[in-house]
């Protein structure tokens, strides 16, 4: 799974319209969220920083649920944007995860371990990423 780390809004209009995960590296404005939406329809997950998430007004909160959104807490760790515009979850995580559940834990036993065990992803991403394992 990519995501793609967006560090600007000037960055928002040069996404690409298949984006599906969207990590923002700046606090977003209602115009910010919603050009966003417009341009990357396929757009599954925004994942924003603590601090940013409580910023995000509630008529945009319901905006994401109305169109299928999740909005993710959480950061993007040792990420380098000079490299690359995406950061990619590794396939050790769907390994673990996928071994965690062979050995009969449930989802909250799996994020509580991996959050442990310090994958350096928040809770909410895991959440998203075991739900969305096909």
């Amino acid at each position: 799974m990519k995501i793609r780390v967006v560090s600007s809004k000037e960055e928002v209009e040069s996404l690409s319209p298949n984006e599906q995960i969207i990590h923002l590296a700046f606090r977003p404005s209602n115009t910010d969220i919603l050009t966003l939406i417009t341009r990357c329809p396929e757009l599954k997950a925004l994942h924003i920083p603590t601090s940013y998430k409580k910023t995000i007004s509630n008529s945009n909160i319901m905006l994401l649920e109305m169109q299928g959104i999740e909005l993710i807490e959480g950061d993007v760790w040792g990420h380098r944007k000079d490299i690359t515009e995406y950061s990619e979850v590794s396939q050790r995580i769907y390994d673990l995860i996928d071994e965690y559940k062979a050995n009969g834990l449930s989802e909250d036993e799996i994020i509580a371990k991996m959050t442990r065990e310090e994958m350096h992803m928040g809770s909410d991403l895991l959440k998203f990423i075991i739900k969305n394992r096909k």
